[in-house]
């Protein structure tokens, strides 16, 4: 989907914070705390960013980009982006879940690896659970959302260290972690050497309850790419009547443009509100909602297309 950037606001040193929104006001697909999104930073290049805002927000996706010397797509946004360009912007995905149900949360977050923390806040404060996070960082001035935390801070609800460029004069994992709290589950997301010591210091700890994210994770996947798109036809079971689905249309759109009723919502393959059985032929499934049992009978005509010339739909 293609999205504008309706702001960019200084986090802290060398990181900005980008929201993006629908250029037509609509709400965007939901997302959960620890999601993330890909962005298109060149021609064929895709980075992932977490989701930093309130996760019960539908009207925009806050990330943050840190200016990383060695990542050309973090230089990029930093040195490129400007307030009103339109951006291509995958639908959020999640590998790092928030579980419904713990007596207590324990967050650890090293720089940048704040953002998947701040949704989770948003969402452990909306249910009034027990949690606290400690914040790691160079200096105050390198720790973006700082004085967000200033309340959260004085409750002893977030606990700030700063090691000045020596983790060794930071938080000590191993003794943060040696003995977890009964229910307790562990979240966790920073750069490679918190990670790694955050990872040997919860070995011991019930399975199930520790949760991690890297940033060097598998790069994110792009929407299907238009130039692999195909015209295809499709049929209308109840009056057999077809019609051409150009490449860069949609089904919905090519139906409506005859007259055929189609309920949509979103239109962006996430809310299911179109919802479609077909009959025949393969489709070529583009939502991130449906089962595979789903496929085998529906689709959600906003956004799929077809890997056969002709698919009947069953309207």
């Amino acid at each position: 989907m293609q999205l504008r950037v309706r702001s960019i606001t200084y986090l802290a040193e060398d990181i900005n914070g980008y929201e993006l929104v629908d250029p037509n006001g609509r709400d965007l697909p939901r997302f959960g705390a620890g999601a993330h999104v890909g962005l298109r930073v060149a021609d064929d290049t895709w980075r992932d960013y977490s989701l930093w805002n309130d996760p019960a927000e539908r009207r925009r996706y806050c990330i943050a980009v840190l200016r990383d010397k060695s990542g050309a797509g973090s230089q990029q946004w930093h040195d490129r982006a400007r307030v009103g360009d339109i951006v291509d912007v995958s639908l959020p995905r999640n590998h790092f879940p928030l579980i419904d149900e713990a007596a207590h949360y324990l967050l650890l977050a090293g720089g940048i690896g704040i953002t998947p923390m701040m949704a989770m806040i948003a969402e452990l404060k909306r249910r009034r659970a027990s949690f606290q996070l400690h914040y790691c960082t160079r200096a105050p001035e390198k720790t973006a959302f700082r004085d967000e935390f200033d309340l959260l801070a004085a409750m002893g609800k977030v606990v700030f260290h700063y090691d000045g460029g020596d983790p060794a004069m930071g938080v000590d994992i191993a003794a943060l972690l040696r003995e977890p709290r009964p229910g307790t589950h562990l979240y966790y997301c920073g750069p490679a050497g918190m990670m790694a010591a955050a990872a040997a210091a919860s070995a011991h700890w019930p399975p199930g309850t520790v949760h991690c994210e890297y940033f060097s994770g598998p790069a994110a996947a792009p929407p299907a790419r238009l130039e692999d798109d195909r015209p295809f036809r499709v049929r209308l079971a109840s009056s057999g009547a077809e019609y051409e689905v150009p490449v860069g249309d949609k089904i919905i759109d090519v139906l409506r443009a005859h007259g055929v009723a189609v309920r949509t919502s979103c239109e962006l393959g996430y809310c299911g509100a179109c919802l479609t059985g077909y009959t025949a032929g393969e489709p070529d499934h583009r939502d991130p909602i449906l089962s595979d049992k789903a496929r085998e009978t529906h689709l959600l005509i906003c956004c799929s297309r077809a890997r056969s010339n002709l698919l009947v739909l069953d309207l």
